[in-house]
């Protein structure tokens, strides 16, 4: 793998453990690439190995300082993948260390891009470079959706919770409110129910849509209270999280719950702000596509969750990775 532009920003991957050796790259900010992907999840990842394997030039732009988008965020068992068998994210990103270590593509982490022009192929980043290409990728992912409540981003780290799997040892003890009425959220309060003396569960629906397995758990579970046709309002505390306000559908006022942290699960959104006004988006606000991963621009792919695949998952996004792949590399071969 090349890490093109300034090599420094590929350090933090060594760092995380994947055994990449970063070296200073021959490319310019006005050459013209085959492929621009954007976004270095599993889909933008895969993408790129097939890009690769089918010799084109390939430059991947990652805001983060490393790559694997939402795999970082996975801390259960990955079971569901043919032949991978791994006990989170990370080890699923570790597996593919020896194929990115001898990949021939172009990657810049740690880098903002201000603005993009898709019927272009151009993408602007913040300092001031320009890219040129003659087809993108957008493989922007999605990022869980958040209350936008007082309190939320004023107690990030300091009691509102990223994964009950990752904190579920500091948490032992502690009462806990969990936000959202889906599979997510119920398996996180089943996860602290028992090592939790409370676990609320807030939700706007009159009923459950989790799995009835989990429905049935929950309800069972002396350490379970729901609170269903509910909205967590605020999150109160000093140093940290203290207590959280929730308002029924039918009371005229919230009542206050003492809580040590929020977990919130309501969903995830796509990572399409840029590209909002030059493609087409459906009502939820993610890429539309056709059979080939192409958007209504031309040579304009979206690959991976932020395309609303029918079944979001690791696989389908590595699919689509190598479907938009080999149709670019069809078009190119047949412009020669």
């Amino acid at each position: 793998m090349l890490f093109a532009g300034n090599w420094q920003r590929a350090l933090p991957l060594v760092n995380r453990g994947i055994n990449l050796t970063p070296r200073k790259a021959t490319t310019n900010s006005h050459s013209m690439h085959d492929v621009l992907i954007i976004g270095a999840g599993p889909a933008g990842l895969a993408a790129a190995l097939w890009c690769d394997e089918l010799g084109l030039d390939t430059l991947v732009l990652e805001q983060a300082e490393t790559v694997g988008g939402q795999l970082l965020s996975i801390y259960n068992p990955i079971e569901n993948y043919p032949g991978v068998s791994v006990k989170s994210g990370r080890e699923f990103l570790d597996l593919l260390s020896p194929k990115l270590e001898t990949a021939d593509f172009d990657l810049w982490t740690n880098t903002t891009i201000e603005s993009v022009d898709l019927k272009a192929k151009r993408v602007v980043l913040q300092s001031g470079e320009q890219l040129q290409s003659i087809s993108i990728m957008i493989a922007t992912g999605v990022r869980r959706r958040q209350l936008g409540i007082p309190g939320e981003s004023e107690f990030a780290g300091r009691g509102i919770l990223e994964s009950a799997t990752r904190n579920r040892e500091q948490l032992a003890g502690k009462d806990i409110c969990i936000v959202g009425g889906g599979d997510a959220a119920a398996e996180n309060a089943l996860l602290l129910a028992d090592i939790c003396p409370t676990v609320t569960v807030v939700h706007r629906g009159r009923t459950s849509k989790a799995r009835r397995e989990f429905t049935e758990q929950m309800v069972g579970h002396h350490s379970i209270t729901i609170f269903p046709e509910s909205v967590v309002t605020r999150i109160l505390g000093n140093a940290r999280v203290e207590a959280v306000e929730i308002l029924r559908k039918d009371a005229l006022k919230p009542f206050q719950m003492a809580v040590q942290g929020v977990l919130v699960r309501i969903g995830v959104e796509p990572n399409t702000e840029l590209f909002r006004q030059q493609v087409n988006l459906g009502e939820d606000g993610y890429v539309l596509v056709n059979g080939e991963q192409e958007t209504n621009v031309a040579n304009v792919f979206a690959i991976g969750d932020v395309a609303n695949p029918l079944a979001p998952t690791i696989s389908g996004a590595t699919g689509a990775g190598a479907t938009a792949a080999k149709v670019i590399a069809s078009r190119l071969n047949k412009r020669k």
